[in-house]
């Protein structure tokens, strides 16, 4: 691989490259993520802390802009000394373009990410594996059952952001490319779990010709059938999430109280080493204020460690060979060893998170079920009343998309997991309620 071609602006779909004097194309797609409706939805999709009542705890919305800065500062870093490295690159590209592309696919790295975190990713697979689902695995080929048994977030993002009659928001292929952190598919049989970019998977089988375009654009190494190495920037997108997750998780779980204040600042205080100046800290008013200072300075630690790593592996990276996380490798790995362990302990189990994703087992899957019943009754009219009124909450492109294509089930599904997925999480238990007759 090569970055004159990792770093295509090519746009599927669009024959000539819109590039003006004042956005470049990466710019471009930061503004389209941005005001996309899938993007603003995030604002009431749970990242740890269901359904916050504190301003201050993180949503899915916050998570991702903090995830595109430290994406920002991760490429603009690593794009500097590239230049340097490869000189022809100077006359098209500069740090800001790599900056640039790393924090657009950061942004959108968890637009598919259904309502209720994880449980909502489980609940909607649940449906297919015990739930109503299962009795209709028949319909559907081995790809196709891979992918409804297998509900992913990642696959799910990257069909939103090429869904539609107009090709979603025409993202250029080297965002896309970053983006995707799974090049290959949910049926892959060769799939090897300890690589990285194999442990999950990028597409659905409805998206697979597209990726495979994309992945002919950017002249990904090919890694088996309809599998790819990874983007190497997409290894920063990568980081640029664990980042924060490891550290912004732990702030939130503090001013929360789960974990204690002398608890955080010994875990941070690990990531800053030498650097670390209890004193310092002491003459900070206020505890927020002293984790906040705390967490810019980890985060910082952090974005030098994962540079460093990424541009002492530069050459297995574009030789595809480079299939670990960056934070997995550097010199703080330890510490954030640590931060996990703590935050499945304190965090992740706290009382709250552990019955809201109860609540995402029986809403979503109750949700795909009546939605599935009502999609069967705009194509067959055979239903109760009631599913003639359920069909017609449906947004209209659904309603379209499934007349369309009256006998394709698995589109069919495909369109109402698109629904269901994209709910805020509010909304999915407002819905489930009135549905089910609970006001």
């Amino acid at each position: 691989m090569n970055w004159s071609d990792l770093l295509s602006t090519h746009r599927i779909g669009q024959k000539t490259v819109s590039s003006g004097p004042t956005r470049s194309a990466f710019e471009q797609d930061y503004d389209r993520i941005i005001f996309s409706h899938p993007f603003r939805r995030l604002q009431d999709k749970t990242q740890v802390h269901p359904l916050p009542e504190h301003d201050f705890v993180h949503t899915r919305l916050t998570h991702s802009l903090e995830v595109s800065s430290v994406g920002r500062s991760l490429g603009r870093k690593v794009g500097e000394v590239i230049l340097q490295r490869h000189p022809q690159l100077t006359a098209t590209y500069t740090s800001h373009d790599f900056g640039t592309l790393v924090a657009s696919a950061s942004l959108a790295h968890d637009l598919g990410n259904p309502p209720f975190g994880h449980s909502g990713e489980d609940g909607l697979s649940d449906y297919f594996i015990h739930g109503e689902g299962r009795h209709h695995k028949s319909d559907f080929s081995e790809a196709e059952w891979a992918d409804l048994t297998n509900f992913e977030g990642n696959a799910q993002g990257f069909r939103i952001l090429n869904k539609g009659q107009y090709q979603g928001l025409k993202l250029t292929t080297a965002t896309l490319g970053a983006f995707t952190k799974y090049p290959c598919p949910s049926f892959f049989p060769l799939r090897d779990k300890n690589r990285k970019s194999q442990k999950k998977f990028g597409f659905f089988d409805t998206e697979r010709a597209v990726f495979a375009e994309v992945a002919e654009q950017l002249k990904l190494k090919s890694a088996g059938e309809l599998a790819w190495a990874r983007h190497p920037l997409a290894f920063l997108v990568e980081a640029a999430d664990d980042i924060c997750y490891n550290i912004i998780d732990l702030e939130d779980a503090c001013r929360l109280g789960l974990v204690s204040v002398e608890d955080t600042i010994a875990l941070l205080a690990a990531i800053l080493k030498n650097d670390f100046k209890r004193e310092k800290v002491d003459r900070i008013p206020g505890t927020d204020e002293k984790i906040s200072v705390l967490r810019a300075l980890a985060i910082g630690k952090l974005i030098d460690d994962v540079v460093d790593g990424f541009l002492a592996h530069e050459e297995k990276l574009l030789q595809g060979e480079f299939d670990s996380a960056l934070t997995d490798m550097g010199s703080h790995r330890a510490a954030l060893e640590d931060i996990a362990k703590i935050s499945v302990e304190k965090i992740y189990r706290a009382r709250h998170v552990m019955e809201i994703e109860v609540a995402g087992f029986e809403v979503l899957p109750g949700l795909l079920d009546e939605l599935l019943k009502a999609a069967e009754h705009l194509i067959k009219k055979n239903r109760a009343r009631k599913y003639t009124n359920l069909a017609r909450l449906l947004p209209i492109e659904t309603t379209l998309a499934i007349q369309a294509r009256p006998d394709d089930r698995y589109a069919h599904v495909r369109e109402i997991i698109d629904v269901v997925s994209g709910l805020t999480d509010r909304h999915a238990l407002g819905l489930y309620r009135k549905i089910k007759g609970m006001g």
